[in-house]
């Protein structure tokens, strides 16, 4: 009783967002109707006769129906899927300085969160690795309000005013005769949009490279895409752009292979998110703030507010401010993440908003999207978009209305409730709107840095390593090459011959049109090595996943001592076999399989190990299937490693061109195959294949081409 006074004291004062208050724990409990009424039967309708008609006075059954009936709501027009988690963001040090927002002026002060990540394009029922945008939105409770921080895996967007948004999500959703493609811009209407809208060039180019096509939610950069603004206690406001910074890196699929993971698991990147938090791997990032003086707003070649302009870290530095720590799963996943509403104008006192174009249109779409999706006014008071300050004011009634409102006045100014609920002050906390001086004539404009659109698109290509250059040419080979109308292809080409005219010729050849006539050369532009991949953590192996691969007979020391060592530095190991059940070493000794060929692929892991053991590398030999676990990971270009007579098994492969082991006591490592011989020191081969996973990909391998998978 105690601990409930001390609870419900903390709610008051909005300490915490209590949610246990709305769960639901049936174990013991007797089923009732949503009026508390206790059911004794629940498996046949009323009736008339044990074989005469449904009566309409059962009203359980018509109870039962009509909640299901309305069980779906509206799904989101866009980011429809997605996944969510709880966790909290800590303050590395006091933003004071800078900004006013309570949650950042102690050092180590935490305030709860709640994150969804999404895809963009995509409905409710579509795949997790298509080619696609990624969002990343993040709720912190904080004791002034909610705030919502919304952005996306890509820091700039598509069209620089959002009085375009509807036309640019209409062209890139499925066709309205069809309804077909699903959650990919592989189309016509969508490359028609872009020819006709030359503003989205730079967005493309990050499109079609790998960052659309993120190794899990874990792995990926994310970004505020807008500007705003950090206001102090004295009122100064600086320009602001948020980054998210992942601790294990920002990693990459490879195109057939996020293809194949569609189909294999569409849930990918979902179950990766859960198992982590799950197996105590928490998801972790790092909060960076990028911010400009006021009087150097216009110092750039680019426009600030221009949201399909990146603020290079080379020429705005961040600064590294919190921690975000991901560590518990959602008890329900409708009530939680599909019920979030996210909304950029959900701001704290010390964060304001600047005239980008494309975020004062977001001000007002957000928030009117929730009305209809989530049924009225009141989804505030929904348990997860609910804040942990205390809500007062006049605003009343509507649909699902939670709130029991008390007393006859419900306006303000009054004199009846001695003017409760008053305005506060800002030495009280009021909420102050950054005072700018704003005049002009009204037009229909832009401004004139906004007509650049290609210089950091050329900037971008430029930044790229070889093997990315590669991979965004192949994107595009993909998705222009699946539009049918030629001219739209041709169009495609002479725009990008705009940012590079190398990469537009290459283009041509593999959608079937011509050369440009004409064009730039990217080379001749900044280079941001920010904007690459390539420059990522490539040092931990801690939650990738390893398959290992046995039948009867393996040798169970080799076995046991690397998957040992790997769990030690983090990485999850699955033993994949034929069939389920146990298998038996040379000495004896069984352990469990935990995967079949027929219920996994070499897709969904990073990284794959053969032990030794005649017996079983001999039936390895013949299985089509474990043969193609090792030619796919190969073409992928993961790390493989094999002990042992394991190596007979890579050897019967299609694998070439490597050096493996040719001495018992010898380890080679080679373009990330790593081999041991069978009295080599398994600790060291053991420390030689974490390296190598670590790296995460090995490009140098990507030219062999020849290998079946």
């Amino acid at each position: 009783m105690k601990e409930e006074k001390k609870k419900q004291k903390m709610h008051e004062k909005g300490k915490i967002n209590d949610l246990e208050e709305f769960k639901e724990y049936s174990e013991g409990k007797k089923l009732t109707t949503n009026q508390g009424v206790k059911v004794s039967h629940t498996d046949d309708a009323l009736k008339a006769g044990e074989r005469g008609p449904t009566l309409m006075e059962d009203f359980h059954f018509r109870e039962k129906l009509t909640h299901f009936d309305h069980e779906r709501i509206p799904e989101r027009v866009v980011h429809a899927r997605g996944t969510g988690v709880h966790g909290y963001f800590e303050c590395y040090e006091s933003m004071s300085e800078h900004t006013s927002a309570q949650f950042l002026q102690d050092a180590g002060q935490r305030t709860p969160v709640f994150v969804r990540f999404s895809t963009v394009v995509g409905f409710r029922g579509s795949a997790d690795t298509v080619r696609d945008v990624r969002g990343f939105a993040t709720k912190f409770y904080t004791e002034e309000g909610n705030y919502d921080l919304v952005g996306n895996n890509i820091p700039i967007f598509f069209i620089q005013d959002a009085i375009k948004f509807a036309d640019m999500v209409h062209s890139i959703k499925p066709e309205p005769h069809n309804e077909i493609p699903q959650a990919t811009a592989a189309h016509d209407t969508f490359w028609d949009f872009v020819v006709s809208t030359p503003e989205t060039a730079h967005m493309i180019m990050w499109l079609m490279s790998d960052r659309a096509i993120p190794r899990s939610y874990r792995m990926m950069e994310a970004f505020s895409v807008n500007a705003f603004r950090f206001v102090n206690a004295e009122g100064k406001g600086r320009f602001i752009k948020f980054i998210w910074k992942p601790t294990l890196g920002t990693h990459q699929l490879v195109w057939d292979e996020s293809q194949k993971i569609t189909g294999n698991d569409p849930d990918y990147h979902r179950r990766d998110l859960y198992e982590a938090v799950e197996m105590g791997h928490y998801p972790e990032y790092e909060l960076y703030v990028q911010m400009i003086e006021e009087e150097e707003e216009h110092k750039f070649d680019f426009d600030i507010l221009d949201a399909t302009k990146h603020w290079p870290e080379e020429l705005v530095p961040p600064m590294k401010i919190g921690k975000l720590v991901l560590n518990r799963a959602p008890d329900n996943f409708f009530a939680e993440v599909e019920q979030v509403a996210f909304h950029p104008g959900n701001v704290v006192p010390g964060i304001d908003f600047s005239n980008d174009p494309l975020l004062q249109g977001r001000l007002f779409s957000y928030l009117d999207t929730q009305l209809i999706r989530l049924g009225g006014p009141n989804f505030h008071e929904i348990p997860v978009n609910r804040p942990l300050a205390p809500i007062h004011n006049n605003q009343r009634d509507g649909y699902h209305r939670m709130m029991i409102n008390t007393g006859k006045v419900s306006y303000s100014p009054n004199t009846l409730d001695n003017n409760d609920p008053k305005p506060a002050s800002k030495e009280e906390g009021g909420y102050v709107h950054y005072m700018e001086k704003v005049e002009g004539k009204k037009i229909r404009e832009r401004g004139e840095k906004f007509k650049d659109f290609f210089s950091q698109a050329r900037s971008f290509y430029n930044s790229m390593s070889e093997t990315e250059k590669k991979h965004i040419i192949s994107a595009f080979h993909f998705e222009v090459g699946k539009v049918e109308s030629k001219d739209v292809r041709q169009k495609v080409v002479n725009l990008f011959a705009n940012v590079d005219k190398e990469l537009a010729t290459k283009i041509a050849e593999g959608v079937g049109v011509l050369p440009p006539s004409g064009g730039e050369d990217s080379r001749t532009a900044d280079s941001f090595p920010s904007f690459s991949m390539e420059d990522t953590v490539k040092d931990t192996v801690e939650s990738r996943k390893v398959a290992i691969l046995a039948e009867d007979g393996f040798n169970y020391d080799e076995l046991i001592n690397v998957k040992d060592t790997l769990k030690k530095a983090g990485a999850n190991c699955k033993i994949v076999s034929k069939y389920r059940g146990m298998i038996k070493a040379e000495n004896g000794q069984e352990v469990e399989v935990d995967k079949n060929y027929v219920t996994t692929a070499s897709i969904v892991f990073d990284a794959v190990y053969v032990p030794g053991g005649k017996e079983s590398v001999e039936v390895l030999k013949t299985q089509g299937d474990a043969l193609h676990f090792v030619n796919e990971s190969f073409k992928h270009c993961k790390t493989i490693a094999a002990s042992g007579e394991g190596v007979e098994l890579f050897k019967e492969s299609n694998i070439d061109g490597i050096s493996f082991v040719k001495k018992d006591k010898q380890i080679v490592s080679d373009s990330g195959v790593v081999t041991a011989g069978s009295t080599a020191d398994i600790g060291e081969f053991s420390k030689q294949f974490i390296d190598a996973i670590a790296m995460h990909r090995h490009w140098d391998r990507e030219m062999k081409e020849h290998v079946p998978a």
